[in-house]
């Protein structure tokens, strides 16, 4: 498949493959851009942003609804390419494939209603006769940095919005997962969407993604990957605004009068999706100690019982990794916490890129596993005394995405939501959870910005003051 740069569809000099993840077939390959290609994206980006600011916020809009019909028509081909490339279950591939054409929607509508507000400037003093308001512009050219995780549904949370609000997209995808990105462009072109609208490059993120990030015309930078690139991306930005969406260890809290049933329930829907390949995946559950077995006791056969698989085999449950390499660091982070003194008490083992779904026990909190992020098919468990020792575990992070709480005390769900430092918190649910309106974003070492439509438009949009002065 080529790549979509300047208004063309162009091949490069060297090519990089495709392969699935399970198999290890290949299923296509793709161009490696070279710096010509980056400085032609650059170029037609620069065009773009001034066509796409001069179109009516209605035919952004349109472009949009139009994609989203024609993705809406082959979700089950869009859901194909997602499983082939990143190697999760077709029935997740296509849950994921689904959200796309109401996200291009509500982006769409999110865009047509983007404006300022007035400001009352006569309430400063010596301001008598003047009218002062507030207008928002496109940034102009964004760089858009997706992983590899998610290639439909974080890809989207970028470009619809960052299209809505009138920018042109320079789209850089996960070098392991372009085909879905290629997809969308497609969809967006055969939507009428502007030709230089929109550039899909393809190609390493350390070459490719950083001289797009380092690049002046560039305005906006958003990234959603690892917390080591997010800082050396800010390294090289300048003066640009930035939205990164880092890494995470979300934790969820069991007390005492929690359902366990529904916990262990949740915490598999949680804590496997996707081989654990999810920013808000569970990776720390902190039970309080009257229910600890108790829990454990629930969670373990239904762990136990996920089907592993070839993801297009109807019933698989859970795949692959990316990579062998990434099955082969999972299973030393759960060597290390069993050296440690943690006890493995279902799966913990390795066979190529698949790592069977694990629950490590009786973590402790200064272990790896508990400490960095996993991003594999393993959760750690860690017996506590109380809420209070709970929250302040919770805290114990560089991290700060997702966290979930299971009570039924209002009193501490609250003391939850409040003392509980993540960008997301989830009352008798998982941090796996996203409705794709809602700000999405994490602190500390998680990132800055917020995603979600009517947050991301803000995130792309500058804000400048209008001030009328009466001459008379």
């Amino acid at each position: 498949m080529r790549m979509y740069i300047a208004g063309e569809w162009r091949d490069g000099g060297a090519e990089d493959e495709i392969r699935n993840p399970w198999s290890r077939e290949l299923v296509d390959t793709v161009p490696r851009a070279s710096e010509e290609d980056v400085e032609a994206a650059l170029e037609a980006a620069v065009r773009g942003a001034r066509e796409m600011r001069a179109l009516p916020a209605y035919e952004r809009a349109e472009a949009l609804v139009r994609a989203a019909a024609v993705l809406e028509e082959d979700v089950a081909g869009l859901a194909r390419t997602i499983s082939g490339e990143v190697g999760k279950p077709l029935t997740e591939a296509t849950a994921e494939a689904s959200r796309i054409p109401e996200l291009f929607r509500l982006a769409a509508a999110e865009g047509a209603r983007m404006h300022g507000e007035t400001i009352p400037v006569d309430a400063h003093r010596g301001a008598r006769g003047k009218l002062g308001f507030t207008l928002r512009q496109p940034c102009g050219v964004v760089v858009a940095i997706a992983p590899f995780n998610y290639p439909a549904l974080l890809v989207a949370h970028k470009l619809a919005p960052a299209l809505a609000a009138g920018n042109a997209v320079i789209l850089k995808p996960a070098s392991r997962t372009p085909l879905t990105s290629l997809r969308l462009t497609e969809a967006l072109l055969a939507a009428g969407l502007p030709p230089d609208g929109v550039q899909c490059i393809t190609g390493s993120g350390a070459d490719v993604g950083l001289r797009l990030c380092a690049d002046e015309r560039v305005r906006k930078i958003s990234f959603t990957g690892s917390t080591a690139v997010g800082r050396r991306i800010t390294e090289v930005a300048g003066v640009k605004r930035l939205s990164l969406e880092l890494g995470a260890n979300c934790p969820v809290v069991v007390l005492p009068d929690a359902d366990v049933e529904q916990v262990a329930a949740a915490t598999v829907a949680g804590g496997y999706a996707n081989a654990g390949q999810v920013c808000i995946s569970v990776q720390r559950v902190l039970v309080d100690r009257g229910v600890y077995g108790d829990f454990l006791d629930a969670l373990r056969p239904r762990v136990e019982s996920l089907r592993v698989g070839d993801p297009f085999e109807e019933g698989t449950e859970v795949s692959a990794l990316i990579t062998e390499r990434e099955a082969e660091r999972v299973e030393s982070v759960i060597e290390d916490a069993v050296a440690g003194g943690a006890s493995v008490v279902a799966g913990g083992t390795r066979d190529g890129a698949v790592v069977a779904p694990t629950i490590v026990a009786d973590v402790s909190p200064d272990m790896a596993i508990s400490r960095e992020e996993l991003f594999g098919p393993a959760v750690a468990v860690t017996p506590v005394g109380d809420v209070d020792e709970a929250i302040a575990l919770a805290n114990d992070s560089a991290y700060g995405l997702g966290a979930g709480v299971f009570t039924s005390d209002i009193r501490n769900a609250l003391r939850f939501a409040r003392d509980v430092d993540c960008g997301s918190i989830q009352v008798n649910w998982t941090p796996l959870w996203r409705a794709d309106l809602m700000p999405y974003g994490g602190l500390k070492g998680s990132g800055i910005g917020k995603e979600g439509p009517r947050y991301a438009i803000e995130e792309m949009t500058e804000l400048k003051t209008v001030v009328f002065h009466d001459l008379d």
